[in-house]
């Protein structure tokens, strides 16, 4: 996901890496904090692989700076990765608000609307992070005020999604 975040802000605009980091970091949270030591060598990889590029440019008031931008190819690859997302990219709330985040770039309707119904399928599968059995326990059946807040709020949360991804789906058919 972190490759998919750095190509998805560099589609854009170009960006040097600090600045890079600290836009991942708004994306992804405090749940997944993007350290150097994880972001540079993932920049690396996809320079070595030619799907970004790096410029040196004089720094205001430092040294120079590393300025990175999008190869022809990155934005192949970005729109490939936005088309075809693994099931975990689905499935996973962070990594599918990364998908989400950047399946603007895709131009193609039908595209776009092909990825938000395979997110709908998941959703609409009946589910629970609690059971009794093999039976999915539901927030009401629940006795431990702490394990019915996190359904009550998987709920709310649950159903926000499905009225956008219906809402949305219903436009990109329009």
């Amino acid at each position: 996901m972190l490759e998919l975040a750095i190509l998805g802000f560099l589609y854009d605009t170009p960006l040097h890496g600090y600045e890079l980091r600290k836009r991942i970091s708004a994306l992804t949270g405090h749940v997944r904090p993007v350290a150097e030591s994880t972001l540079y060598p993932a920049i690396k990889r996809l320079e070595k692989a030619g799907l970004l590029v790096r410029a040196t440019e004089p720094g205001a008031v430092a040294a120079p700076r590393h300025v990175l931008s999008l190869t022809d190819e990155g934005r192949i690859e970005l729109r490939r990765w936005l088309t075809e997302p693994d099931e975990r990219d689905i499935t996973d709330e962070n990594r599918w608000f990364t998908v989400l985040a950047f399946l603007r770039h895709l131009d193609d309707a039908p595209a776009q609307a092909a990825v938000l119904r395979r997110r709908l399928a998941f959703l609409e599968e009946p589910a629970s992070f609690f059971y009794d059995g093999d039976r999915a326990l539901r927030a009401e059946e629940l006795d431990d005020p702490f394990r019915r807040g996190v359904l009550t709020i998987a709920r709310a949360t649950s159903r926000a999604e499905l009225r956008w991804l219906r809402a949305t789906l219903e436009s990109l058919d329009g």
